[in-house]
């Protein structure tokens, strides 16, 4: 698939990787001229350990990220965050369906599968299960993002580890991501942390200079179809 895709969709087990994934990628191709959608598969209400109100500013963070990024739609599913693999598979497969055959996108772009986040497998796998070819015939591109954080603390022996063979430049974009994902409460640290904005900028300045230019995001091509 060559240029700007035309109907994307960014599936996100939680609310942030997104942005930490690929959010310079959706800032550009929505100014560009392409639709972006938004699915967000875990909520935290009625989770242990979050009080009504950060469920309240949680929601508020959505809203505002929503914004920033001017989706043309989000849809959260609202299983229970850091549960999924205590879930039927199907329930899981159901939701992120329908809302692919609601939506009919273009593209797709999914976690890595072996993130450390056992919620990042989950929804890999129910993605890979809806996007299949005779269920969503108009789904033409299937990309896995990097988040770090996840991707990088995945130790599987068996797992080769991400090897990005598609690049997107981010030049303009980086600082952009970087105030949205502050946007998130608690989400962000102080370097060495792997979600601070050195990290995140350092990552962004590897990838780019992997693909001559100054920053840039890195994605593993999972279908492409011409």
């Amino acid at each position: 698939m060559n240029g700007v895709p035309s109907r994307v969709l960014v599936i996100a087990p939680h609310p942030d990787d997104e942005t930490l994934g690929c959010g310079g990628t959706l800032l550009k191709w929505k100014a560009s001229g392409a639709q972006i959608h938004w699915l967000i598969v875990t909520g935290i209400e009625g989770v242990q350990g979050f009080s009504e109100e950060r469920v309240k500013s949680r929601g508020r963070e959505i809203e505002t990220v929503a914004g920033l990024y001017s989706f043309d739609s989000y849809h959260p599913c609202n299983f229970p965050a850091a549960q999924l693999d205590t879930l039927p598979k199907g329930d899981v497969v159901g939701a992120i369906g329908r809302v692919i055959r609601k939506l009919e996108p273009d593209t797709v772009l999914v976690p890595y599968r072996n993130d450390v986040h056992s919620d990042h497998a989950v929804v890999f796998d129910a993605a890979v299960s809806a996007t299949k070819t005779f269920r969503s015939p108009f789904v033409r591109a299937l990309y896995a993002y990097e988040t770090p954080s996840e991707t990088d603390f995945g130790v599987r022996p068996d797992d080769p580890g991400f090897r990005p063979n598609l690049f997107v430049s981010i030049d303009g974009y980086l600082d952009q991501k970087l105030a949205i994902m502050s946007e998130y409460e608690g989400e962000m640290g102080a370097f060495p942390f792997p979600r601070s904005n050195e990290c995140l900028r350092a990552l962004a300045i590897l990838r780019g200079s992997q693909a001559n230019c100054l920053a840039a995001e890195g994605f593993m091509i999972l279908k492409e179809i011409r």
